[in-house]
């Protein structure tokens, strides 16, 4: 009887293992580690640095940062010789801002951005004194947030440029202009207008603005088509895909848009109805900059084609 009872126990220990053994290398309920990998989308925002041809030039950098206040700072940063950004800057373009200046303090405020600047911000060489200029109030107005800069050093406001003495306005914005060109026959009934071609390095193409100054009383957007039509006369760096027989038949200019009307030859491709890129930016980025407009319609042949928000 105890023999029984013995082999009783051994047998029941025995399925007890093995129902153990078979529950945990068999377990009834797996469980799996989800891993799960998210893309960080890489915002690209406009800057104007120094090109190859000593253009103040329209290229872009990552962005980081969120907060406008940031983003000023991050700008400033990479317009900035040995900043650190200075790695995001596309090849064969340079930064402009003297090395190791600081921004010391910011403010916005209804659209006026004052910039305290460290003394070595008057460092810049004299041929790039205006250029420098240029290049911040170019890059930092291309945020919504900022219509008008005051700049400031060591906490006295800059009244003029360091080198050449010449004196600036009372605030800074795009009327200042960029990569000027002075065809004047008078200081007087003075017209500015910007317009962007476009340059290229290797098979990479930018934008480059130029503001020209003359004594011409055309209206502004005639002027822009026509210097788009035609090869620009001051260098053979800047191009322009803008066709001769494009014709601008009408135009209408409202608050904060313009529509213009074209023959279709502003068409890349008739069946399609396409605007070339280069074109069509070219056109609106110039008025943009020439008028302070936010929307560019373009109409061939009475029909709506498309409109460019900016």
């Amino acid at each position: 009887m105890l023999k029984k009872s013995a082999i009783r126990r051994i047998i029941l220990a025995s399925l007890a293992l093995l129902i153990l053994l078979i529950i945990y290398f068999f377990p009834s309920n797996e469980t799996y580690i989800e891993e799960s990998l998210t893309y960080v989308e890489e915002i690209e925002m406009p800057i104007f640095l120094i090109d190859k041809n000593d253009y103040v030039a329209r290229t872009t950098i990552v962005k980081n940062k969120e907060k406008t206040e940031d983003i000023i700072k991050e700008i400033i940063d990479a317009l900035t010789i040995g900043g650190d950004k200075s790695s995001y800057i596309p090849d064969s373009f340079k930064a402009i801002i003297p090395k190791d200046t600081k921004v010391i303090d910011l403010s916005l405020n209804d659209g006026l951005l004052k910039i305290n600047f460290s003394q070595e911000f008057l460092n810049v060489a004299k041929e790039y004194e205006e250029k420098m200029l240029e290049s911040i109030i170019y890059s930092l107005t291309e945020l919504n947030e900022i219509k008008e800069i005051m700049i400031f050093v060591q906490g006295e406001k800059l009244t003029e440029l360091p080198h050449s003495h010449k004196k600036l306005p009372n605030v800074l914005n795009k009327n200042y202009g960029i990569n000027k060109i002075y065809n004047l026959d008078s200081i007087k009934d003075t017209s500015k207008t910007t317009i962007y071609y476009l340059s290229k390095n290797n098979d990479f193409y930018y934008y480059v603005p130029v503001t020209e100054i003359t004594n011409n009383n055309t209206e502004r957007v005639e002027v822009i088509i026509n210097n788009l039509k035609s090869t620009p006369t001051y260098h053979t760096n800047l191009i322009s895909y803008l066709t001769a027989s494009a014709n601008l038949e009408s135009y209408e200019l409202l608050e904060n848009s313009i529509s213009l009307s074209f023959n279709n030859a502003l068409l890349a491709n008739l069946e399609e109805k396409q605007i070339k890129e280069e074109v069509k930016y070219s056109i609106a980025l110039s008025l943009r900059d020439t008028y302070n407009v936010k929307e560019v319609s373009f109409n061939v042949d009475n029909e709506l084609i498309e409109v460019i928000g900016l």
